[in-house]
């Protein structure tokens, strides 16, 4: 793979007042986000909370003519509610920068709403890892015309199963299947409609009690040859907690084929309210 140095330009201003907002209010405990990593947990957030994720990613594309590069901030919302459920919201804001002489286009992306139960939770006394699944819609709220969405309407389940190696370590899987749509974000991912079959594997270390690293591989496979955009791309990062109620996440990104990026590195933070508000 050919090294690539990457500049993160502040495409998303906002950024530049959030994150300081945070580190201001800086507060809960150990939070069960997965950030930086796309490979998802087990964890539910409880009932009555808010969980708040968000991360900015920048990726230099591979074999796109004209695009270049593209800049993702994503804005998550969980909700917790009773009996190990949890209903999710996000939307993208994206930019995507093409060769001189190409306009770039910039605005909000498609919409994702979703719905996560957990089944089963880790016991030291069984070899059975925890279970849970999410069922996800994204609907078109993208601009097509400017390939920030992809004018789909996509159905996805996804399976997640996790194991603790040591009371440090962990590993997680996930395994999903597309029924409907694609699997796009602006630029990258699957792009053409057919059934996709995605999944990860993440691997978790708590280095110390506030700093966790790890490693994932994460992609999407489809039997049309159609529609041609393999995915494949591997992730290491990790998320250091500032204090209680505040997690600061950060990885480095690369992949092969054309719907995964080049290069890419990517920044967020994720918390937790009300406790985030409550704490001293």
């Amino acid at each position: 793979m050919r090294i690539v140095l990457l500049k993160f330009r502040p495409v998303f201003p906002t950024l530049r007042i959030i994150l300081p907002l945070c580190l201001i209010l800086c507060v809960c405990e150990r939070l069960h986000a997965q950030l930086p990593f796309y490979t998802d947990d087990t964890a539910v957030t409880e009932p009555g909370k808010l969980h708040l994720e968000f991360f900015d990613e920048d990726d230099a594309l591979q074999l796109q003519y004209p695009n270049h590069r593209q800049n993702t901030a994503n804005v998550k919302l969980n909700y917790g509610l009773p009996h190990n459920l949890e209903i999710d919201v996000d939307s993208p804001y994206l930019s995507i920068y093409r060769v001189a002489g190409n306009q770039s286009s910039n605005g909000i992306g498609d919409t994702n709403v979703g719905l996560k139960a957990a089944f089963r939770k880790e016991t030291s006394t069984s070899r059975v890892p925890a279970l849970a699944a999410s069922f996800y819609v994204e609907f078109p709220t993208g601009d097509v015309s400017q390939q920030l969405g992809s004018g789909l309407k996509d159905y996805w389940l996804n399976l997640i199963a996790q194991k603790s190696l040591s009371p440090k370590t962990r590993v997680t899987a996930n395994l999903g299947y597309l029924f409907a749509g694609n699997t796009s974000t602006g630029a990258l991912g699957t792009t053409t409609q057919g059934h996709v079959l995605p999944g990860g594997l993440s691997l978790q270390h708590d280095f110390r009690p506030a700093l966790t690293l790890g490693a994932e591989v994460f992609g999407a496979y489809t039997p049309n040859e159609k529609l041609g955009k393999a995915q494949l791309q591997a992730m290491v990062g990790g998320e250091y907690l500032v204090r209680k109620g505040l997690s600061f996440c950060f990885g480095i990104l690369g992949g092969k084929y054309v719907a995964s990026p080049r290069i890419g590195g990517q920044i967020g933070f994720a918390m937790d309210l009300p406790d985030v508000l409550h704490s001293p």
